[in-house]
């Protein structure tokens, strides 16, 4: 077994690695760096402008640098080579799809074809099996880049649906008379309308990128890690429920003023909390039930 290589050590490995280079093989990497900025500086620049303009597209600030150290905690498989023709073949679907999708007015398939000519970059210099050793950071990346306009708004209204009546049942729980039409709650003096920033969508998207996250990191078996990415959905679903119950709750027996502004945003990062302690608690278990899985086939074994 081999003793971890400390990320100081692999800053040094990798000054010297370049340093190694011929002028001709660095001045080609520079060349390449560049005409990567060209090519891609647009679509890089409406994604980042999404991810800090847009309420939610906003992970991708965290997700974004979160990868970068991740492939780089990773490092670079030993047996690392280069596989120059499918490389190529990924970097000419990767800007034939940019300028494609530009005369379309098409982001989000722009914004993919600038991570799929990251991917043929590693191809190139590495090979496939490094791409596929760096999968979880390109999965993490792609998950950062916003859901088209048209999906988005297909999702999020049967969403409102589904958090008005797990709301509504819930105030009628507690004996409080509610009459639910579509996403409007009716309660005695007030009316609460779900829109669609309530609608868990927000909430979903990032636990959808902190399933796979914890499950590559806390989950050894493919099949646990896909049913955890699955049940943060209902996660987000149940936890926008409450938050709409939660609201109507508030609003009726402290303040209207529960309903809007600073204090609705503010409950919205608490019952984001939950979501994450709900996805944590849901890891743990997974784990537990991994674990005495593999003893049990090691001890029939």
């Amino acid at each position: 077994m081999t003793a971890p290589t400390s990320p100081a050590l692999r800053t040094k490995d990798g000054i010297l690695a370049i340093r190694a280079l011929p002028p001709l093989a660095l001045a080609a990497h520079g060349l390449t760096a560049i005409a990567f900025i060209l090519l891609f500086a647009k679509p890089a620049q409406l994604l980042a402008d999404a991810w800090w303009n847009d309420p939610n597209s906003g992970h991708g600030l965290l997700l974004a640098p979160l990868s970068v150290w991740l492939a780089y905690r990773a490092g670079i498989r030993k047996d690392a080579r280069p596989q120059l023709v499918l490389g190529l073949l990924l970097l000419v679907l990767a800007v034939a799809l940019r300028y494609a999708a530009d005369l379309a007015a098409e982001l989000f398939v722009m914004r993919c074809s600038m991570i799929l000519a990251l991917g043929g970059l590693v191809v190139w210099h590495a090979g496939f099996r490094q791409l596929m050793h760096w999968r979880l950071p390109f999965t993490l990346v792609s998950l950062s880049i916003p859901i088209p306009e048209v999906i988005l708004n297909t999702v999020a209204l049967p969403l409102q649906f589904m958090a008005s009546e797990i709301g509504a049942s819930l105030l009628r729980w507690r004996h409080i008379p509610v009459m639910l039409s579509g996403n409007v709650i009716r309660i005695p003096g007030q009316e609460l309308f779900v829109a669609e920033a309530c609608s868990g969508l927000r909430s979903l998207t990032a636990l959808l990128s902190l399933g796979v996250l914890m499950g590559a990191l806390f989950l050894r078996l493919w099949p646990l890690r896909l049913l955890l990415v699955a049940l943060t959905i209902p996660v987000a679903i149940l936890i926008n429920g409450f938050r709409v119950f939660l609201t109507g709750f508030l609003v009726l027996y402290v303040s209207p003023d529960m309903g809007q502004g600073f204090m609705h945003t503010s409950e919205g990062m608490v019952m984001f909390g939950g979501a994450f302690l709900l996805t944590a608690l849901l890891t743990w278990a997974l784990g537990g039930l991994e674990r005495l899985g593999l003893r049990g086939r090691e001890m029939a074994t």
